[in-house]
């Protein structure tokens, strides 16, 4: 019978001959040959998703930057390394390659481990915390109280995993509130870019807007190794986290699990249910603290009663009885009402005698002198005053007759009627003088009785004035045994 490792190796094998070999027979022909050629390997790497079992054996992942292995600490072995095995740890490690049929996965047997030095990735998560520590990221002066009764919560995790079942669970036993999830990707190169416009977003819901406007956020995500844990170090998301004006609580990992958002956030939970227990109170605790305030007041006032009560009752064993007090009282009262009718009639008594007594002083002829003196004194006022008055009004006669005679004295159409004209220009203005007139220009005559117009007309020697009254009228014949008749003389001919 031929090797049926052998037979299995040889790939020029005819396939009709070939024999066929079960799956066990070639997972553990795999083993053989992995161990054989990999018996001793010395490796370099970075410790990631340490797992201590019960049973005493550690379960590890070295990786670097494109790979990763799983390897196994055998519960011998953990107490003769020279190092713990811890996530984030670089490490140099020997031992064996071999497989594990029951999955079909290879991987590393260790026997000996040595540190090498800090991991790369955790060197650079070291750099960026401090850096943002620097900057004030973490400062506890930063961080905004929880409230205490929140109405709305909003929960950043993803909406197929079990995180939000158990904080939902959790919620619903502890307190009534309204929940608004954001789905976000808790894992991948996608999920801190996510989780940050998760925050901004919330952060940017308006007080009054249709959507509601959380009072607290969760950030939340399950258990993971560094790798799946490493979005919520990113350096937007932990800016967007420490930026957030509603309280933030982070509850990524299990509680051994340490991200730069649980720095950067108002809280850190341990676990996402322990977030909704940091985020709501216990309606049943509340309504049991507000039945024993109730029952304190209750017991409070009855003792500030019963106190007072007391008080009084020994403050009145110190007075008298308030039957005696208003007896006594009641009595000087009745003796004063028996005597106020007495006392008014002998009041009115006295007073009627001292009026008595000033009516006899009293006479009524200071009063009449007094009254004649006054009437007098009226009546020479009154004469004195009918007298001013009538000088007065004579006088103010006089200058009203001066005064009538002044203006009868400057009336300019007064000489009128005494046979006297007045000469105006043609437009008006008044002529005081002849030499202001020129020859054939027009004025107008002003009598008494009304007016005329006439022209200027020059004469031998000197300018006259000859009337224009309509036309020439012809000389009136004289009568009969007359002489001849004599012309009139010119009004204006001089003297």
């Amino acid at each position: 019978m031929s090797d049926p490792d052998s037979s299995f190796a040889d790939p020029g094998a005819s396939a009709d001959n070939a024999h066929p070999y079960s799956v066990s027979e070639l997972a553990f022909s795999l083993k053989r040959t992995l161990e054989d050629a990999y018996g001793f390997v010395r490796l370099r790497g970075e410790i990631s998703k340490v797992t201590r079992h019960a049973s005493g054996h550690v379960y590890l992942t070295l990786k670097d930057e494109r790979a990763s292995l799983d390897a196994v600490v055998w519960k011998m072995t953990v107490r003769a390394l020279a190092c713990t095995p811890e996530t984030g740890l670089e490490v140099i490690v020997t031992g064996r390659i071999t497989t594990y049929p029951a999955r079909s996965s290879y991987q590393l047997v260790v026997e000996t481990m040595a540190p090498a030095g800090v991991g790369a990735l955790l060197a650079q998560l070291e750099r960026l915390k401090a850096r943002l520590q620097a900057e004030g990221l973490f400062d506890p002066t930063r961080k905004v109280p929880l409230p205490r009764t929140p109405a709305v919560i909003g929960v950043i995790t993803s909406p197929t995993g079990a995180v939000i079942r158990d904080i939902l669970h959790r919620l619903r036993e502890r307190w009534p509130v309204h929940v608004v999830l954001w789905p976000v990707t808790v894992q991948g190169t996608d999920a801190a870019a996510q989780v940050a416009a998760a925050i901004l977003g919330f952060n940017g819901l308006a007080p009054d807007g249709p959507a509601p406007r959380p009072d607290v956020l969760i950030v939340a995500r399950g258990g993971g190794s560094v790798e799946d844990l490493w979005p919520f170090n990113d350096e937007a998301l932990v800016r967007a986290a420490a930026a957030s004006q509603i309280p933030l609580i982070s509850a990524v990992g299990h509680e051994t699990d340490t991200t730069l958002i649980d720095f950067a956030a108002d809280r850190r939970a341990p676990t996402p249910t322990a977030a909704a227990e940091m985020a709501t109170p216990v309606l049943a605790e509340l309504a049991l603290q507000t039945l024993s305030l109730e029952q304190r007041l209750v017991r409070a006032l009855s003792q500030g009663v019963e106190l007072r009560r007391g008080r009084l009752a020994a403050a009145a064993r110190g007075l008298g009885r308030p039957g005696d007090t208003i007896g006594l009282a009641s009595q000087r009262f009745d003796l004063a009402a028996s005597r106020l009718g007495s006392a008014l009639q002998r009041c009115v008594a006295a007073h009627d005698r001292d009026l008595a007594r000033a009516s006899a002083r009293l006479s009524a002829a200071p009063l009449v002198r007094t009254a004649q003196a006054l009437s007098a004194r009226v009546d020479e006022l009154d004469a004195r005053l009918l007298q001013a008055t009538q000088r007065r009004i004579d006088d103010l006669a006089r200058r009203t007759t001066n005064l009538d005679q002044l203006r009868r004295s400057f009336d300019p159409n007064g000489p009128l009627g005494r046979g006297f004209v007045r000469v105006h220009r043609a437009e008006g203005a008044l002529v005081r003088s002849a030499s202001d007139l020129q020859p054939q220009e027009r004025v107008r005559l002003i009598f008494a009785d009304g007016e005329r117009r006439a022209v200027i007309e020059p004469k031998a020697g000197e300018e006259t004035l000859r009337l224009k009254s309509g036309p020439k009228a012809k000389p009136a014949r004289a009568p009969a045994g007359a002489g001849p008749a004599k012309a009139q003389d010119d009004l204006f001919d001089e003297a």
